[in-house]
């Protein structure tokens, strides 16, 4: 199509590719929805949030979320299932920490529940010894209960159990010829 003085001189083109916001609320929410997409995975919950800042109609940001289920551009299932692996493995979060942060995000209980079981109970121990391992070294010259106050403080932030943190703390810290024996019986 030639330019011509009735369009102004402009060949067609998508409003997109002018830089124009879509009018359509259904457009302007698929717009939306890929654009957050595309830099990081988002749950639904997240998406929806979203949409409802910016003012989108509750049909059609339905609408659209649920076209994007429908073709798997949005599934909380595998967005739970990475967000433990990258978080376990990267910040070393245990189960109960990566559950509450899915829960925060919207994440259907069912669906933080397979995630999460992705990690068993020696799984999180491992983690826990290697996070108190890096730690271990910065505490060296402090007196014993302080350690272990600060050891199993980082697990507890981390999720990890009391139990599993006293236990943890102390294997380590008999490892370096630290009297533990009565160490941490009341808790920390």
């Amino acid at each position: 199509m030639e330019p011509s003085a009735e369009d102004g001189g402009a060949t067609s083109s998508s409003r997109a590719e002018k830089g124009e916001p879509p009018r359509d609320p259904v457009e302007q929410a698929r717009a939306i929805c890929l654009r957050l997409l595309t830099g990081t995975p988002r749950t639904r919950r997240q998406l929806a949030e979203a949409l409802r800042k910016r003012e989108i109609p509750e049909e059609a940001a339905e609408e659209v979320l649920s076209r994007f289920e429908e073709v798997g551009l949005i599934n909380d299932g595998a967005f739970a299932q990475a967000w433990v692996e990258s978080r376990h493995h990267g910040r070393g979060l245990a189960r109960r920490a990566l559950a509450r942060e899915l829960r925060t995000k919207g994440v259907e209980a069912a669906l933080i529940d397979v995630a999460v079981s992705q990690l068993d109970t020696e799984q999180e121990e491992e983690t826990a010894r290697d996070l108190v391992a890096r730690k271990l070294r910065a505490t060296r010259g402090l007196d014993r209960d302080k350690r272990l106050r600060r050891l199993a403080g980082m697990l507890a932030r981390k999720g990890y159990s009391e139990g599993m943190a006293l236990r943890v703390v102390r294997q380590a810290l008999e490892e370096e010829g630290e009297d533990t024996e009565h160490l941490g019986d009341e808790g920390f």
